[in-house]
């Protein structure tokens, strides 16, 4: 166990991150009006990190346990600025004829793929139902980092790391291996074509059914249409039914495997990713959580950033903490 002794170089810091946070944010803003000229969220994203920082010391911890994702969303935004497509080949008829090989469904004569199986049997139930667990993949794993940020701080660390670990290798994969959606090749055929803007694919099914343009407005923001592979749809409710199991949930955790099971159909059932993508997302996690772990486990000093990020965001006025690694993750416990 590490002894926390009382926290003198607090007050340093603070006074530090009085200009850095500030120029940092600023630079960002900047960069980012240079790169992508300007968008609201880049406003929306400066303004809360520093009223976040400088309102009171509980909103501080908060945003700065947060912004591990800020750094993600930060990252995904920044993929707009070099294309996959700009480095390597985009896989698009290959990653087609593998899945229809592998997955393939015979029907009527014809062997079809699962995301072209499912357009011939598209119904409004499903389409709700699919576009209502693909609306999970993001605000799930938020809601649930918050969860353990208010209950078991330390497990916070560890997902939030872990989260943000399973995207880099993501991003990675994505320019090592651009990839075509399924939807691509229903519209476009199997010869690449460059593409700035996404599709709702399937998912135009519930806007439709709701008389709304939620994902249509969503897709028009991706940041690249050639990352079909690995999908972290797929990957992300992986990290947390693993982080969930780990913090003892108990009968929650059906749950969430529920919203894991709707998400991988509802990946294939809208043409968003082949079943390919979402095995390959899948293993992106599970790497992740394995890597992230042994990383744990065998560095001493990622164990003491680990335990310095903890004191981070964690009150200050319990100089006697001590920070205890234990099987739910670091923690604070009392001596």
């Amino acid at each position: 166990m590490l002894a926390t002794p009382p926290d003198a170089t607090r007050p340093a810091r603070r006074t530090a991150a009085t200009w850095l946070v500030p120029a940092f944010t600023l630079a960002y803003a900047l960069l980012s009006y240079r790169l992508l000229g300007f968008h609201s969220e880049q406003l929306v994203l400066v303004v809360l990190v520093n009223g976040c920082y400088f309102a009171s010391g509980v909103t501080r911890r908060l945003i700065t346990g947060y912004s591990i994702f800020l750094v993600y969303w930060v990252l995904y935004d920044y993929m707009k600025v070099l294309p996959n497509y700009a480095f390597r080949a985009v896989d698009v008829a290959p990653l087609y004829f593998t899945e229809k090989s592998l997955f393939g469904i015979s029907y009527h004569g014809q062997v079809l793929t699962p995301n072209e199986f499912w357009l011939l049997h598209k119904s409004a139930l499903l389409d709700v139902v699919a576009g209502a667990f693909y609306l999970c993949w993001i605000p799930v794993p938020i809601l649930f980092a918050g969860y353990l940020y208010f209950t078991r701080r330390g497990l916070f660390l560890e997902f939030a790391l872990t989260f943000l670990l399973a995207n880099l290798f993501g991003f990675v994969l994505y320019y090592l291996h651009p990839a075509a959606p399924p939807w691509y090749v229903q519209q476009y055929g199997l010869r690449f074509q460059p593409l700035t803007v996404g599709s709702t694919a399937g998912l135009a099914g519930f806007d439709k059914y709701f008389g709304i343009s939620l994902f249509e407005a969503l897709y028009k923001k991706n940041s690249n249409v050639f990352a079909a592979m690995p999908s972290m749809h797929s990957a992300y409710p992986v990290l947390v039914l693993y982080y969930a199991i780990k913090s003892r949930l108990g009968w929650f955790n059906l749950f969430f495997v529920t919203v894991m099971l709707g998400i991988w159909f509802a990946a294939v059932y809208n043409s968003h990713h082949y079943v390919l993508d979402v095995l390959a997302g899948i293993t992106t996690a599970l790497t992740s959580i394995f890597l992230f772990q042994l990383l744990l486990a065998k560095s001493a000093l990622f164990q003491r950033f680990i335990a310095a990020y903890l004191r981070a965001i964690t009150l200050p006025e319990k100089p006697s903490q001590v920070i205890a690694r234990s099987d739910t993750g670091f923690a604070p416990a009392r001596r």
